[in-house]
């Protein structure tokens, strides 16, 4: 069993929180019981991952898309109400990191895709106030579009969406950036690389990949950011001596 301040204090540190202007709060989002004991993880805080949460006997919840959105309606109404509620009544703790899990060198979920993918980092790109959150580097040997397509698949779970770019040349080099980064594509053609990986997909990610001939694979917002909010909560019970388990909830975006 941990403090929750001395929990909340080393991964803050870890994850560098105040160096990121992001879009919501870094830390503790919602005060749960003072100690913890058994630490669940998940991707998105939901109405199920809280009650999934609740049922394993979390006394914390780690997330990667926590709660207080910059631009959102401030009322606690509705989906609101019902998911604050549920985390209040079982009183467990929320602790979410955005951006800052986003970037991490180990625990972050592009260095994390890239080690189950098995790509290898050779640099950084995509400058997002500041910060180069995507990533570059090479495949073992070449693949074809469709041979890369089946490794996404078989290593993700999920098959991604292929946009052809232009001739069908063999992928080596290529970059990825977790989530809904599809607007680094630009950035990942200037580089010369074959194809970019990421999460969703926009109406003008087509035309780009097509005329600026860079394959382009929307893998699944969740299906790309699980892997970091799992390692880090790996690490924390392992440093801690607490319990860890990650839930996953289905979502097919």
């Amino acid at each position: 069993m941990i403090a929750l301040k001395e929990l909340l204090d080393y991964t803050n540190k870890l994850l560098d929180v105040h160096s990121f202007a992001d879009y919501c709060p870094n830390g503790l989002q919602v005060e749960g019981r003072p100690r913890v004991e058994r630490l669940v993880s998940g991707v998105t805080a939901s109405l199920a991952l809280v009650e999934a949460a609740t049922a394993a006997g979390a006394d914390a919840l780690l997330v990667h898309h926590g709660w207080f959105w910059k631009g959102e309606n401030a009322c606690v109404t509705g989906m609101k109400r019902r998911r604050l509620q549920a985390l209040l009544d079982a009183d467990i703790n929320l602790l979410a990191y955005h951006l800052p899990l986003d970037a991490h060198a180990e625990f972050g979920n592009n260095t994390r895709l890239a080690h189950i993918l098995g790509l290898a980092t050779q640099g950084r790109f995509g400058n997002d106030g500041g910060m180069l959150l995507g990533h570059y580097g090479e495949l073992p040997r070449p693949l074809d579009a469709a041979a890369f397509c089946e490794h996404l698949e078989q290593t993700l779970g999920r098959a991604p969406q292929y946009i052809a770019g232009g001739e069908a040349r063999a992928i080596r080099r290529v970059g990825w950036c977790t989530g809904a980064a599809q607007s680094y594509i630009e950035a990942a053609a200037e580089l010369g690389l074959d194809g970019f990986i990421s999460g969703e997909i926009s109406e003008q990610t087509v035309h780009i990949a097509r005329e600026a001939g860079i394959h382009y694979f929307a893998a699944g917002h969740h299906a790309t950011e699980r892997f970091g909010v799992c390692a880090l909560g790996e690490h924390l019970a392992e440093r801690f001596g607490i319990g860890h388990q990650f839930i996953d909830i289905d979502n097919p975006v």
